[in-house]
């Protein structure tokens, strides 16, 4: 997941992997606690002061992608401590080629669907206007965050010829294999459907052409994000014979009102 939403500033500091994106959006701006600094309550802070210098320089919050895991409860306790919030809970569903719709009907599936290796300038546009926030500079990081992974782009259109949906399919430099079955799986992103075109199809269909783009670059399986909060997306993936895996929130670290008078 990490590489396959690449941030453009990155750094190990002991376990943790400090990344930095120009704000633009939650994942690129986080740390992701890729291993716990070895021991006590202390040493977690020593990281965290580390952490904060850093982010501090570049005029960004502190957040955390934490991962609903036992193993993140010492962290926990020490975000508490320091007022941290919890926000943005995030299901991690997965599929396996064999049981997802679209891979076996390679024609069927992509008919209609326009696929590229790279995201045009409609494609962006959709997919901004639905899911960006900020402007064309927020645009040009965004870009430089999806292009920073080997990927697969998927746009339909409306019978009156305008995008309705788009979707990205990242594939990791290597492939992506998951521990104890030996098999390369891909990331299904940015599944965005214009406002006015929901509940049409439109995002079944891309979400099927992209796994039969999968298919044919010998994926055995899938994973997704969807937002805990997002009802009818996680229907949509259910039905798609999708699961829930795990999850994960972000906390970010509360302002610290300045002292003001004389």
């Amino acid at each position: 997941m990490d590489a396959a939403w690449p941030a453009p500033d990155r750094e190990l500091s002991g376990g943790w992997v400090l990344r930095a994106a120009g704000g633009v959006t939650q994942r690129a701006n986080s740390i992701w606690p890729r291993s716990e600094p070895a021991g006590t309550r202390v040493e977690r802070l020593a990281a965290l002061r580390v952490a904060r210098a850093w982010y501090r320089g570049r005029r960004l919050p502190v957040i955390f992608q934490v991962f609903d895991t036992p193993g993140s409860a010492a962290l926990n306790a020490v975000l508490d401590e320091e007022g941290f919030t919890r926000q943005s809970e995030t299901l991690i569903m997965m599929g396996g080629a064999d049981t997802v719709p679209g891979g076996g009907d390679s024609a069927g599936a992509r008919a209609g669907v326009e696929i590229t290796d790279h995201p045009s300038a409609e494609w962006l546009e959709l997919w901004w206007s639905v899911d960006g926030r900020g402007g064309a500079a927020e645009l040009e990081t965004a870009r430089a965050i999806l292009t920073g992974c080997p990927a697969l782009y998927a746009l339909v259109r409306d019978d009156g010829g305008r995008p309705a949906a788009v979707g990205r399919l990242a594939l990791v430099p290597g492939r992506t294999v998951v521990p104890g079955t030996g098999v390369s799986w891909g990331g299904l992103y940015c599944m965005a459907t214009r406002p006015d075109a929901r509940r049409r199809g439109y995002a079944a269909r891309i979400q099927q052409a992209l796994i039969s783009a999968g298919a044919e670059q010998g994926l055995a399986g899938y994973w997704l994000l969807v937002m805990a909060s997002n009802t009818a997306a996680r229907e949509l993936y259910s039905r798609a014979g999708f699961r829930e895996v795990s999850r994960y929130y972000y906390r970010q670290e509360r302002p610290r009102r300045s002292l003001t008078g004389c």
